[in-house]
């Protein structure tokens, strides 16, 4: 889906508070305890869309760092807009980059966790690498990830999440919890914040498939 470009999207993130950029993003790699000035915890959303997911996630954990990572400008923007309708919160903030380079930004064993919501499926065979949970990204996590930390990632897409799982196990990271109908598991349910896709495709009769992985 061709994604439309929102005039001046660019500049209001160049300007925004909340957003961390490239200029000191890749100086605080191992640092981001500064960043936020606190020791907290620091949890990541890979291709977070418009922020619903991770806003809600930092109102309920103000315990907790949340950085939430898009490429899109557009799609940025609208997160910002979110953002700002919570002044409140401190633990929040915004990357704009390509998932790539999370190795670049976060140190070793800086990250307790990290959350794929509705990642781009990438159908084509020659792009398999590129999706976010490909063996590719899972060895960049694995990076960045401290000892205990897990990826949670879901999807209404079948074929990608089973493709997630063969990757998992070929990359040999354990299946904590998995579930391929995630809103009638009433245990994987527990503290379940819905995205807007996943509110979408629930309404349209769609399952929900959530998998959580830890190393080793």
């Amino acid at each position: 889906m061709r994604l439309r470009n929102i005039p001046g999207s660019r500049e209001a993130i160049a300007a925004s508070e909340y957003v961390v950029h490239e200029d000191v993003m890749r100086e605080k790699k191992g640092c981001w305890g500064e960043v936020f000035g606190n020791d907290s915890p620091l949890y990541l959303e890979i291709g977070m869309g418009k922020g619903r997911f991770i806003t809600e996630l930092a109102l309920r954990h103000p315990d907790r760092n949340y950085v939430g990572i898009e490429k899109y400008s557009s799609v940025l923007l609208r997160a910002l807009e979110k953002r700002s309708e919570n002044p409140q919160l401190t633990n929040l903030l915004f990357l704009r980059m390509e998932a790539e380079e999370l190795t670049d930004v976060f140190g070793e064993g800086e990250v307790a966790g990290i959350y794929l919501n509705f990642s781009d499926p990438w159908p084509k065979d020659r792009h398999a690498k590129r999706r976010l949970p490909s063996r590719e990204f899972l060895a960049r996590y694995d990076r960045v990830l401290a000892p205990c930390g897990r990826v949670e990632f879901k999807t209404d897409n079948r074929t990608l999440f089973e493709f997630a799982l063969a990757e998992a196990e070929a990359a040999g990271w354990t299946v904590q919890q998995c579930t391929f109908d995630l809103h009638h598991d009433e245990q994987m349910m527990q503290g379940n914040i819905m995205t807007e896709y996943e509110e979408r495709f629930s309404s349209q009769g769609n399952p929900i498939c959530k998998l959580v992985l830890s190393r080793g």
